[in-house]
């Protein structure tokens, strides 16, 4: 049985953070932006999916202002796909702004416009749990890789 823990040691979150994205080439490609995420998420809450004591995946929660959360950096093993995880995941970054009086839950992910078989399906699960585009930068990572702002609710 899956199960989600709040981890806490900044050592073990970013060990986590490691291992899952480079275990994810097709969505987490660019070494730079691997160790940015690595060292990022050392002082962020972080929540990691355990099959027993195995890191399956992890979320990590980046706080903008009383009002609005972001999902950091998110990322699932692949063979743990498709079980629910990645809802059960979102809906702990939901209850964590809830406990904070939050009311928005952000996520920025890879426009459209650029092809990607695997970021269709990224974009599809997050509208799945009730994300809404909200606007599109073409450049705030660069231009061969557009940003998707996404946003959604939080009922408080």
């Amino acid at each position: 049985m899956i199960e989600i823990k709040e981890v806490l040691a900044a050592k073990t979150k970013a060990e986590i953070c490691n291992n899952i994205l480079r275990a994810l080439p097709n969505w987490f490609g660019v070494e730079e932006s691997i160790v940015d995420y690595v060292s990022g998420v050392e002082n962020k809450p972080f929540y990691g999916l355990f099959n027993g004591d195995n890191p399956v995946g992890f979320v990590s929660v980046l706080v903008h202002n009383p009002f609005t959360a972001e999902i950091y950096v998110m990322g699932i093993l692949e063979a743990y796909h498709g079980q629910g995880l990645g809802k059960k995941i979102v809906a702990t970054c939901e209850d964590y702004c809830r406990l904070h009086s939050m009311e928005f839950l952000t996520v920025k992910t890879l426009d459209a416009s650029r092809e990607s078989a695997h970021y269709a399906r990224t974009r599809k699960f997050y509208e799945s749990v009730g994300f809404k585009p909200l606007e599109v930068f073409k450049t705030l990572w660069d231009e061969a890789n557009p940003c998707l702002f996404m946003v959604k609710t939080v009922t408080l």
